[in-house]
């Protein structure tokens, strides 16, 4: 029997032995590429912008001609030219003159600056009064200043979003290499568990765990193939473990992870990989449970499904969601919260704003209540050496999916 482990010790556990997943990679075209998750770095093979470019509408101009200039006393510049949008410049800008430009538009050789268009005034007589100084480099981006060449710009493992998507295409890559969707397989067990659309007799149970989980590692951006309800039995069991092998780049499997006659799952997976561990000292969740068979993360959850949910969220979202960072919030605790000494302790919150501050209301029931969830919008933890939390404690919210 594997001893109890911490949160943290199972959290590392799990990312030392399995992140990043393995799958396999195929190439998409930019337009399909936000959400995918990239397999290989991208290289900058040409700097962005290409050329110094004004951010502003106004003059490009000599920096040092502006020095000390005011509404009373502008300095007086001759206007040599104008800048076209997308053209490069056919004048440069030499002490005590000006270039009109637009933004975006070719910095001409010889300006270093480029003044705001209403700061200035053309007065009819090619000349034009600068009523603010500028300092060298005010309103340009200089070319590489935001990509240079040979420069990693998007690194293998990361999420790519809509900004990304952007930035590849500033490159012209127009095609990119990504990972595979994970297919996550997903079972419930037990003789009490019928599916969700039937209407429960005598002691039986609608299942909860798999929707939640399904829905949950879809948010994750991976394809789920949910297995048939399962029986109390050790053989039925393993021949929907092993199938689930077979097609799944993870498997969850909830309930049956406790001591009892009838839990099957830590036999069925210490049979087919290594265990890593069985029981974390944890609440809820204690009963989870973790398995290697051949590089395949195959988890047992807990049967209460808020257990199973939480599980979920510490231990197997950080595989699926790679890179992505879990949305947390600082707040302050509305009320105490007691707790259980030498087990970490997860407690689901609402956020609200109170006297101009972020509180952290606890939602108070029985636990194992999937239902009290619907009333949260995330969860914090107690620390499994500590009896609690006072109120107006800090605590570090993180947030569901």
């Amino acid at each position: 029997m594997l001893e109890v482990v911490s949160l943290d010790d199972a959290r590392s556990a799990v990312a030392d032995r399995f992140f990043p997943l393995r799958r396999g990679v195929r190439q998409v075209p930019l337009d399909a590429a936000a959400g995918c998750v990239l397999a290989r770095d991208v290289v900058a093979q040409e700097g962005v912008p290409s050329f110094d470019r004004s951010t502003v509408d106004g003059y490009a101009v000599v920096a040092a001609d502006t020095f000390g200039c005011s509404d009373a006393l502008p300095a007086l510049l001759t206007l040599v030219g104008e800048v076209d949008m997308g053209a490069k410049p056919d004048v440069a800008c030499m002490p005590g003159t000006c270039v009109r430009i637009p933004t975006g538009g070719q910095v001409p050789d010889g300006a270093d600056a480029v003044v705001m268009l209403e700061y200035c005034e053309e007065y009819g007589d090619g000349t034009v009064g600068v009523a603010k100084p500028v300092a060298p480099g005010g309103n340009i981006v200089f070319e590489n200043d935001d990509v240079k060449p040979g420069e990693v710009l998007i690194a293998a493992g990361t999420t790519l979003q809509p900004h990304h998507v952007g930035t590849l295409a500033s490159l012209g890559i127009i095609n990119c290499e990504v990972y595979e969707q994970v297919n996550v397989g997903i079972i419930s067990t037990g003789d009490e568990i019928v599916p969700a659309d039937v209407v429960p007799v005598a002691s039986q149970m609608r299942d909860v765990n798999a929707p939640v989980l399904a829905s949950a590692a879809e948010a994750c951006g991976a394809r789920v193939i949910r297995f048939p309800i399962v029986p109390d039995r050790y053989d039925a069991l393993l021949a929907t473990v092993r199938a689930a092998l077979e097609s799944c780049d993870m498997v969850l499997v909830s309930g049956g992870s406790s001591a009892g006659q009838k839990d099957n799952t830590e036999r069925v997976l210490s049979e087919l990989g290594e265990m890593l561990f069985h029981g974390i000292a944890v609440k809820p969740g204690k009963p989870t449970m973790c398995a290697d068979v051949d590089g395949v993360p195959v988890f047992g959850l807990p049967g209460h499904p808020v257990a199973a949910y939480f599980m979920f969220l510490e231990l197997v979202r950080p595989l699926l969601a790679g890179d992505r960072k879990v949305l947390s919030v600082a707040a302050k605790l509305s009320a105490g919260v007691p707790s259980n000494h030498g087990r970490s302790e997860l407690v689901p919150v609402r956020i609200e704003q109170r006297d101009g501050q972020v509180a952290a209301v606890p939602i108070r029931g029985k636990s194992g209540l999937i239902s009290q969830l619907s009333r949260a919008d995330g969860f914090f933890a107690i620390g499994r050496n500590l009896e609690g939390l006072a109120a107006g404690a800090e605590v570090d919210v993180r947030m569901f999916l």
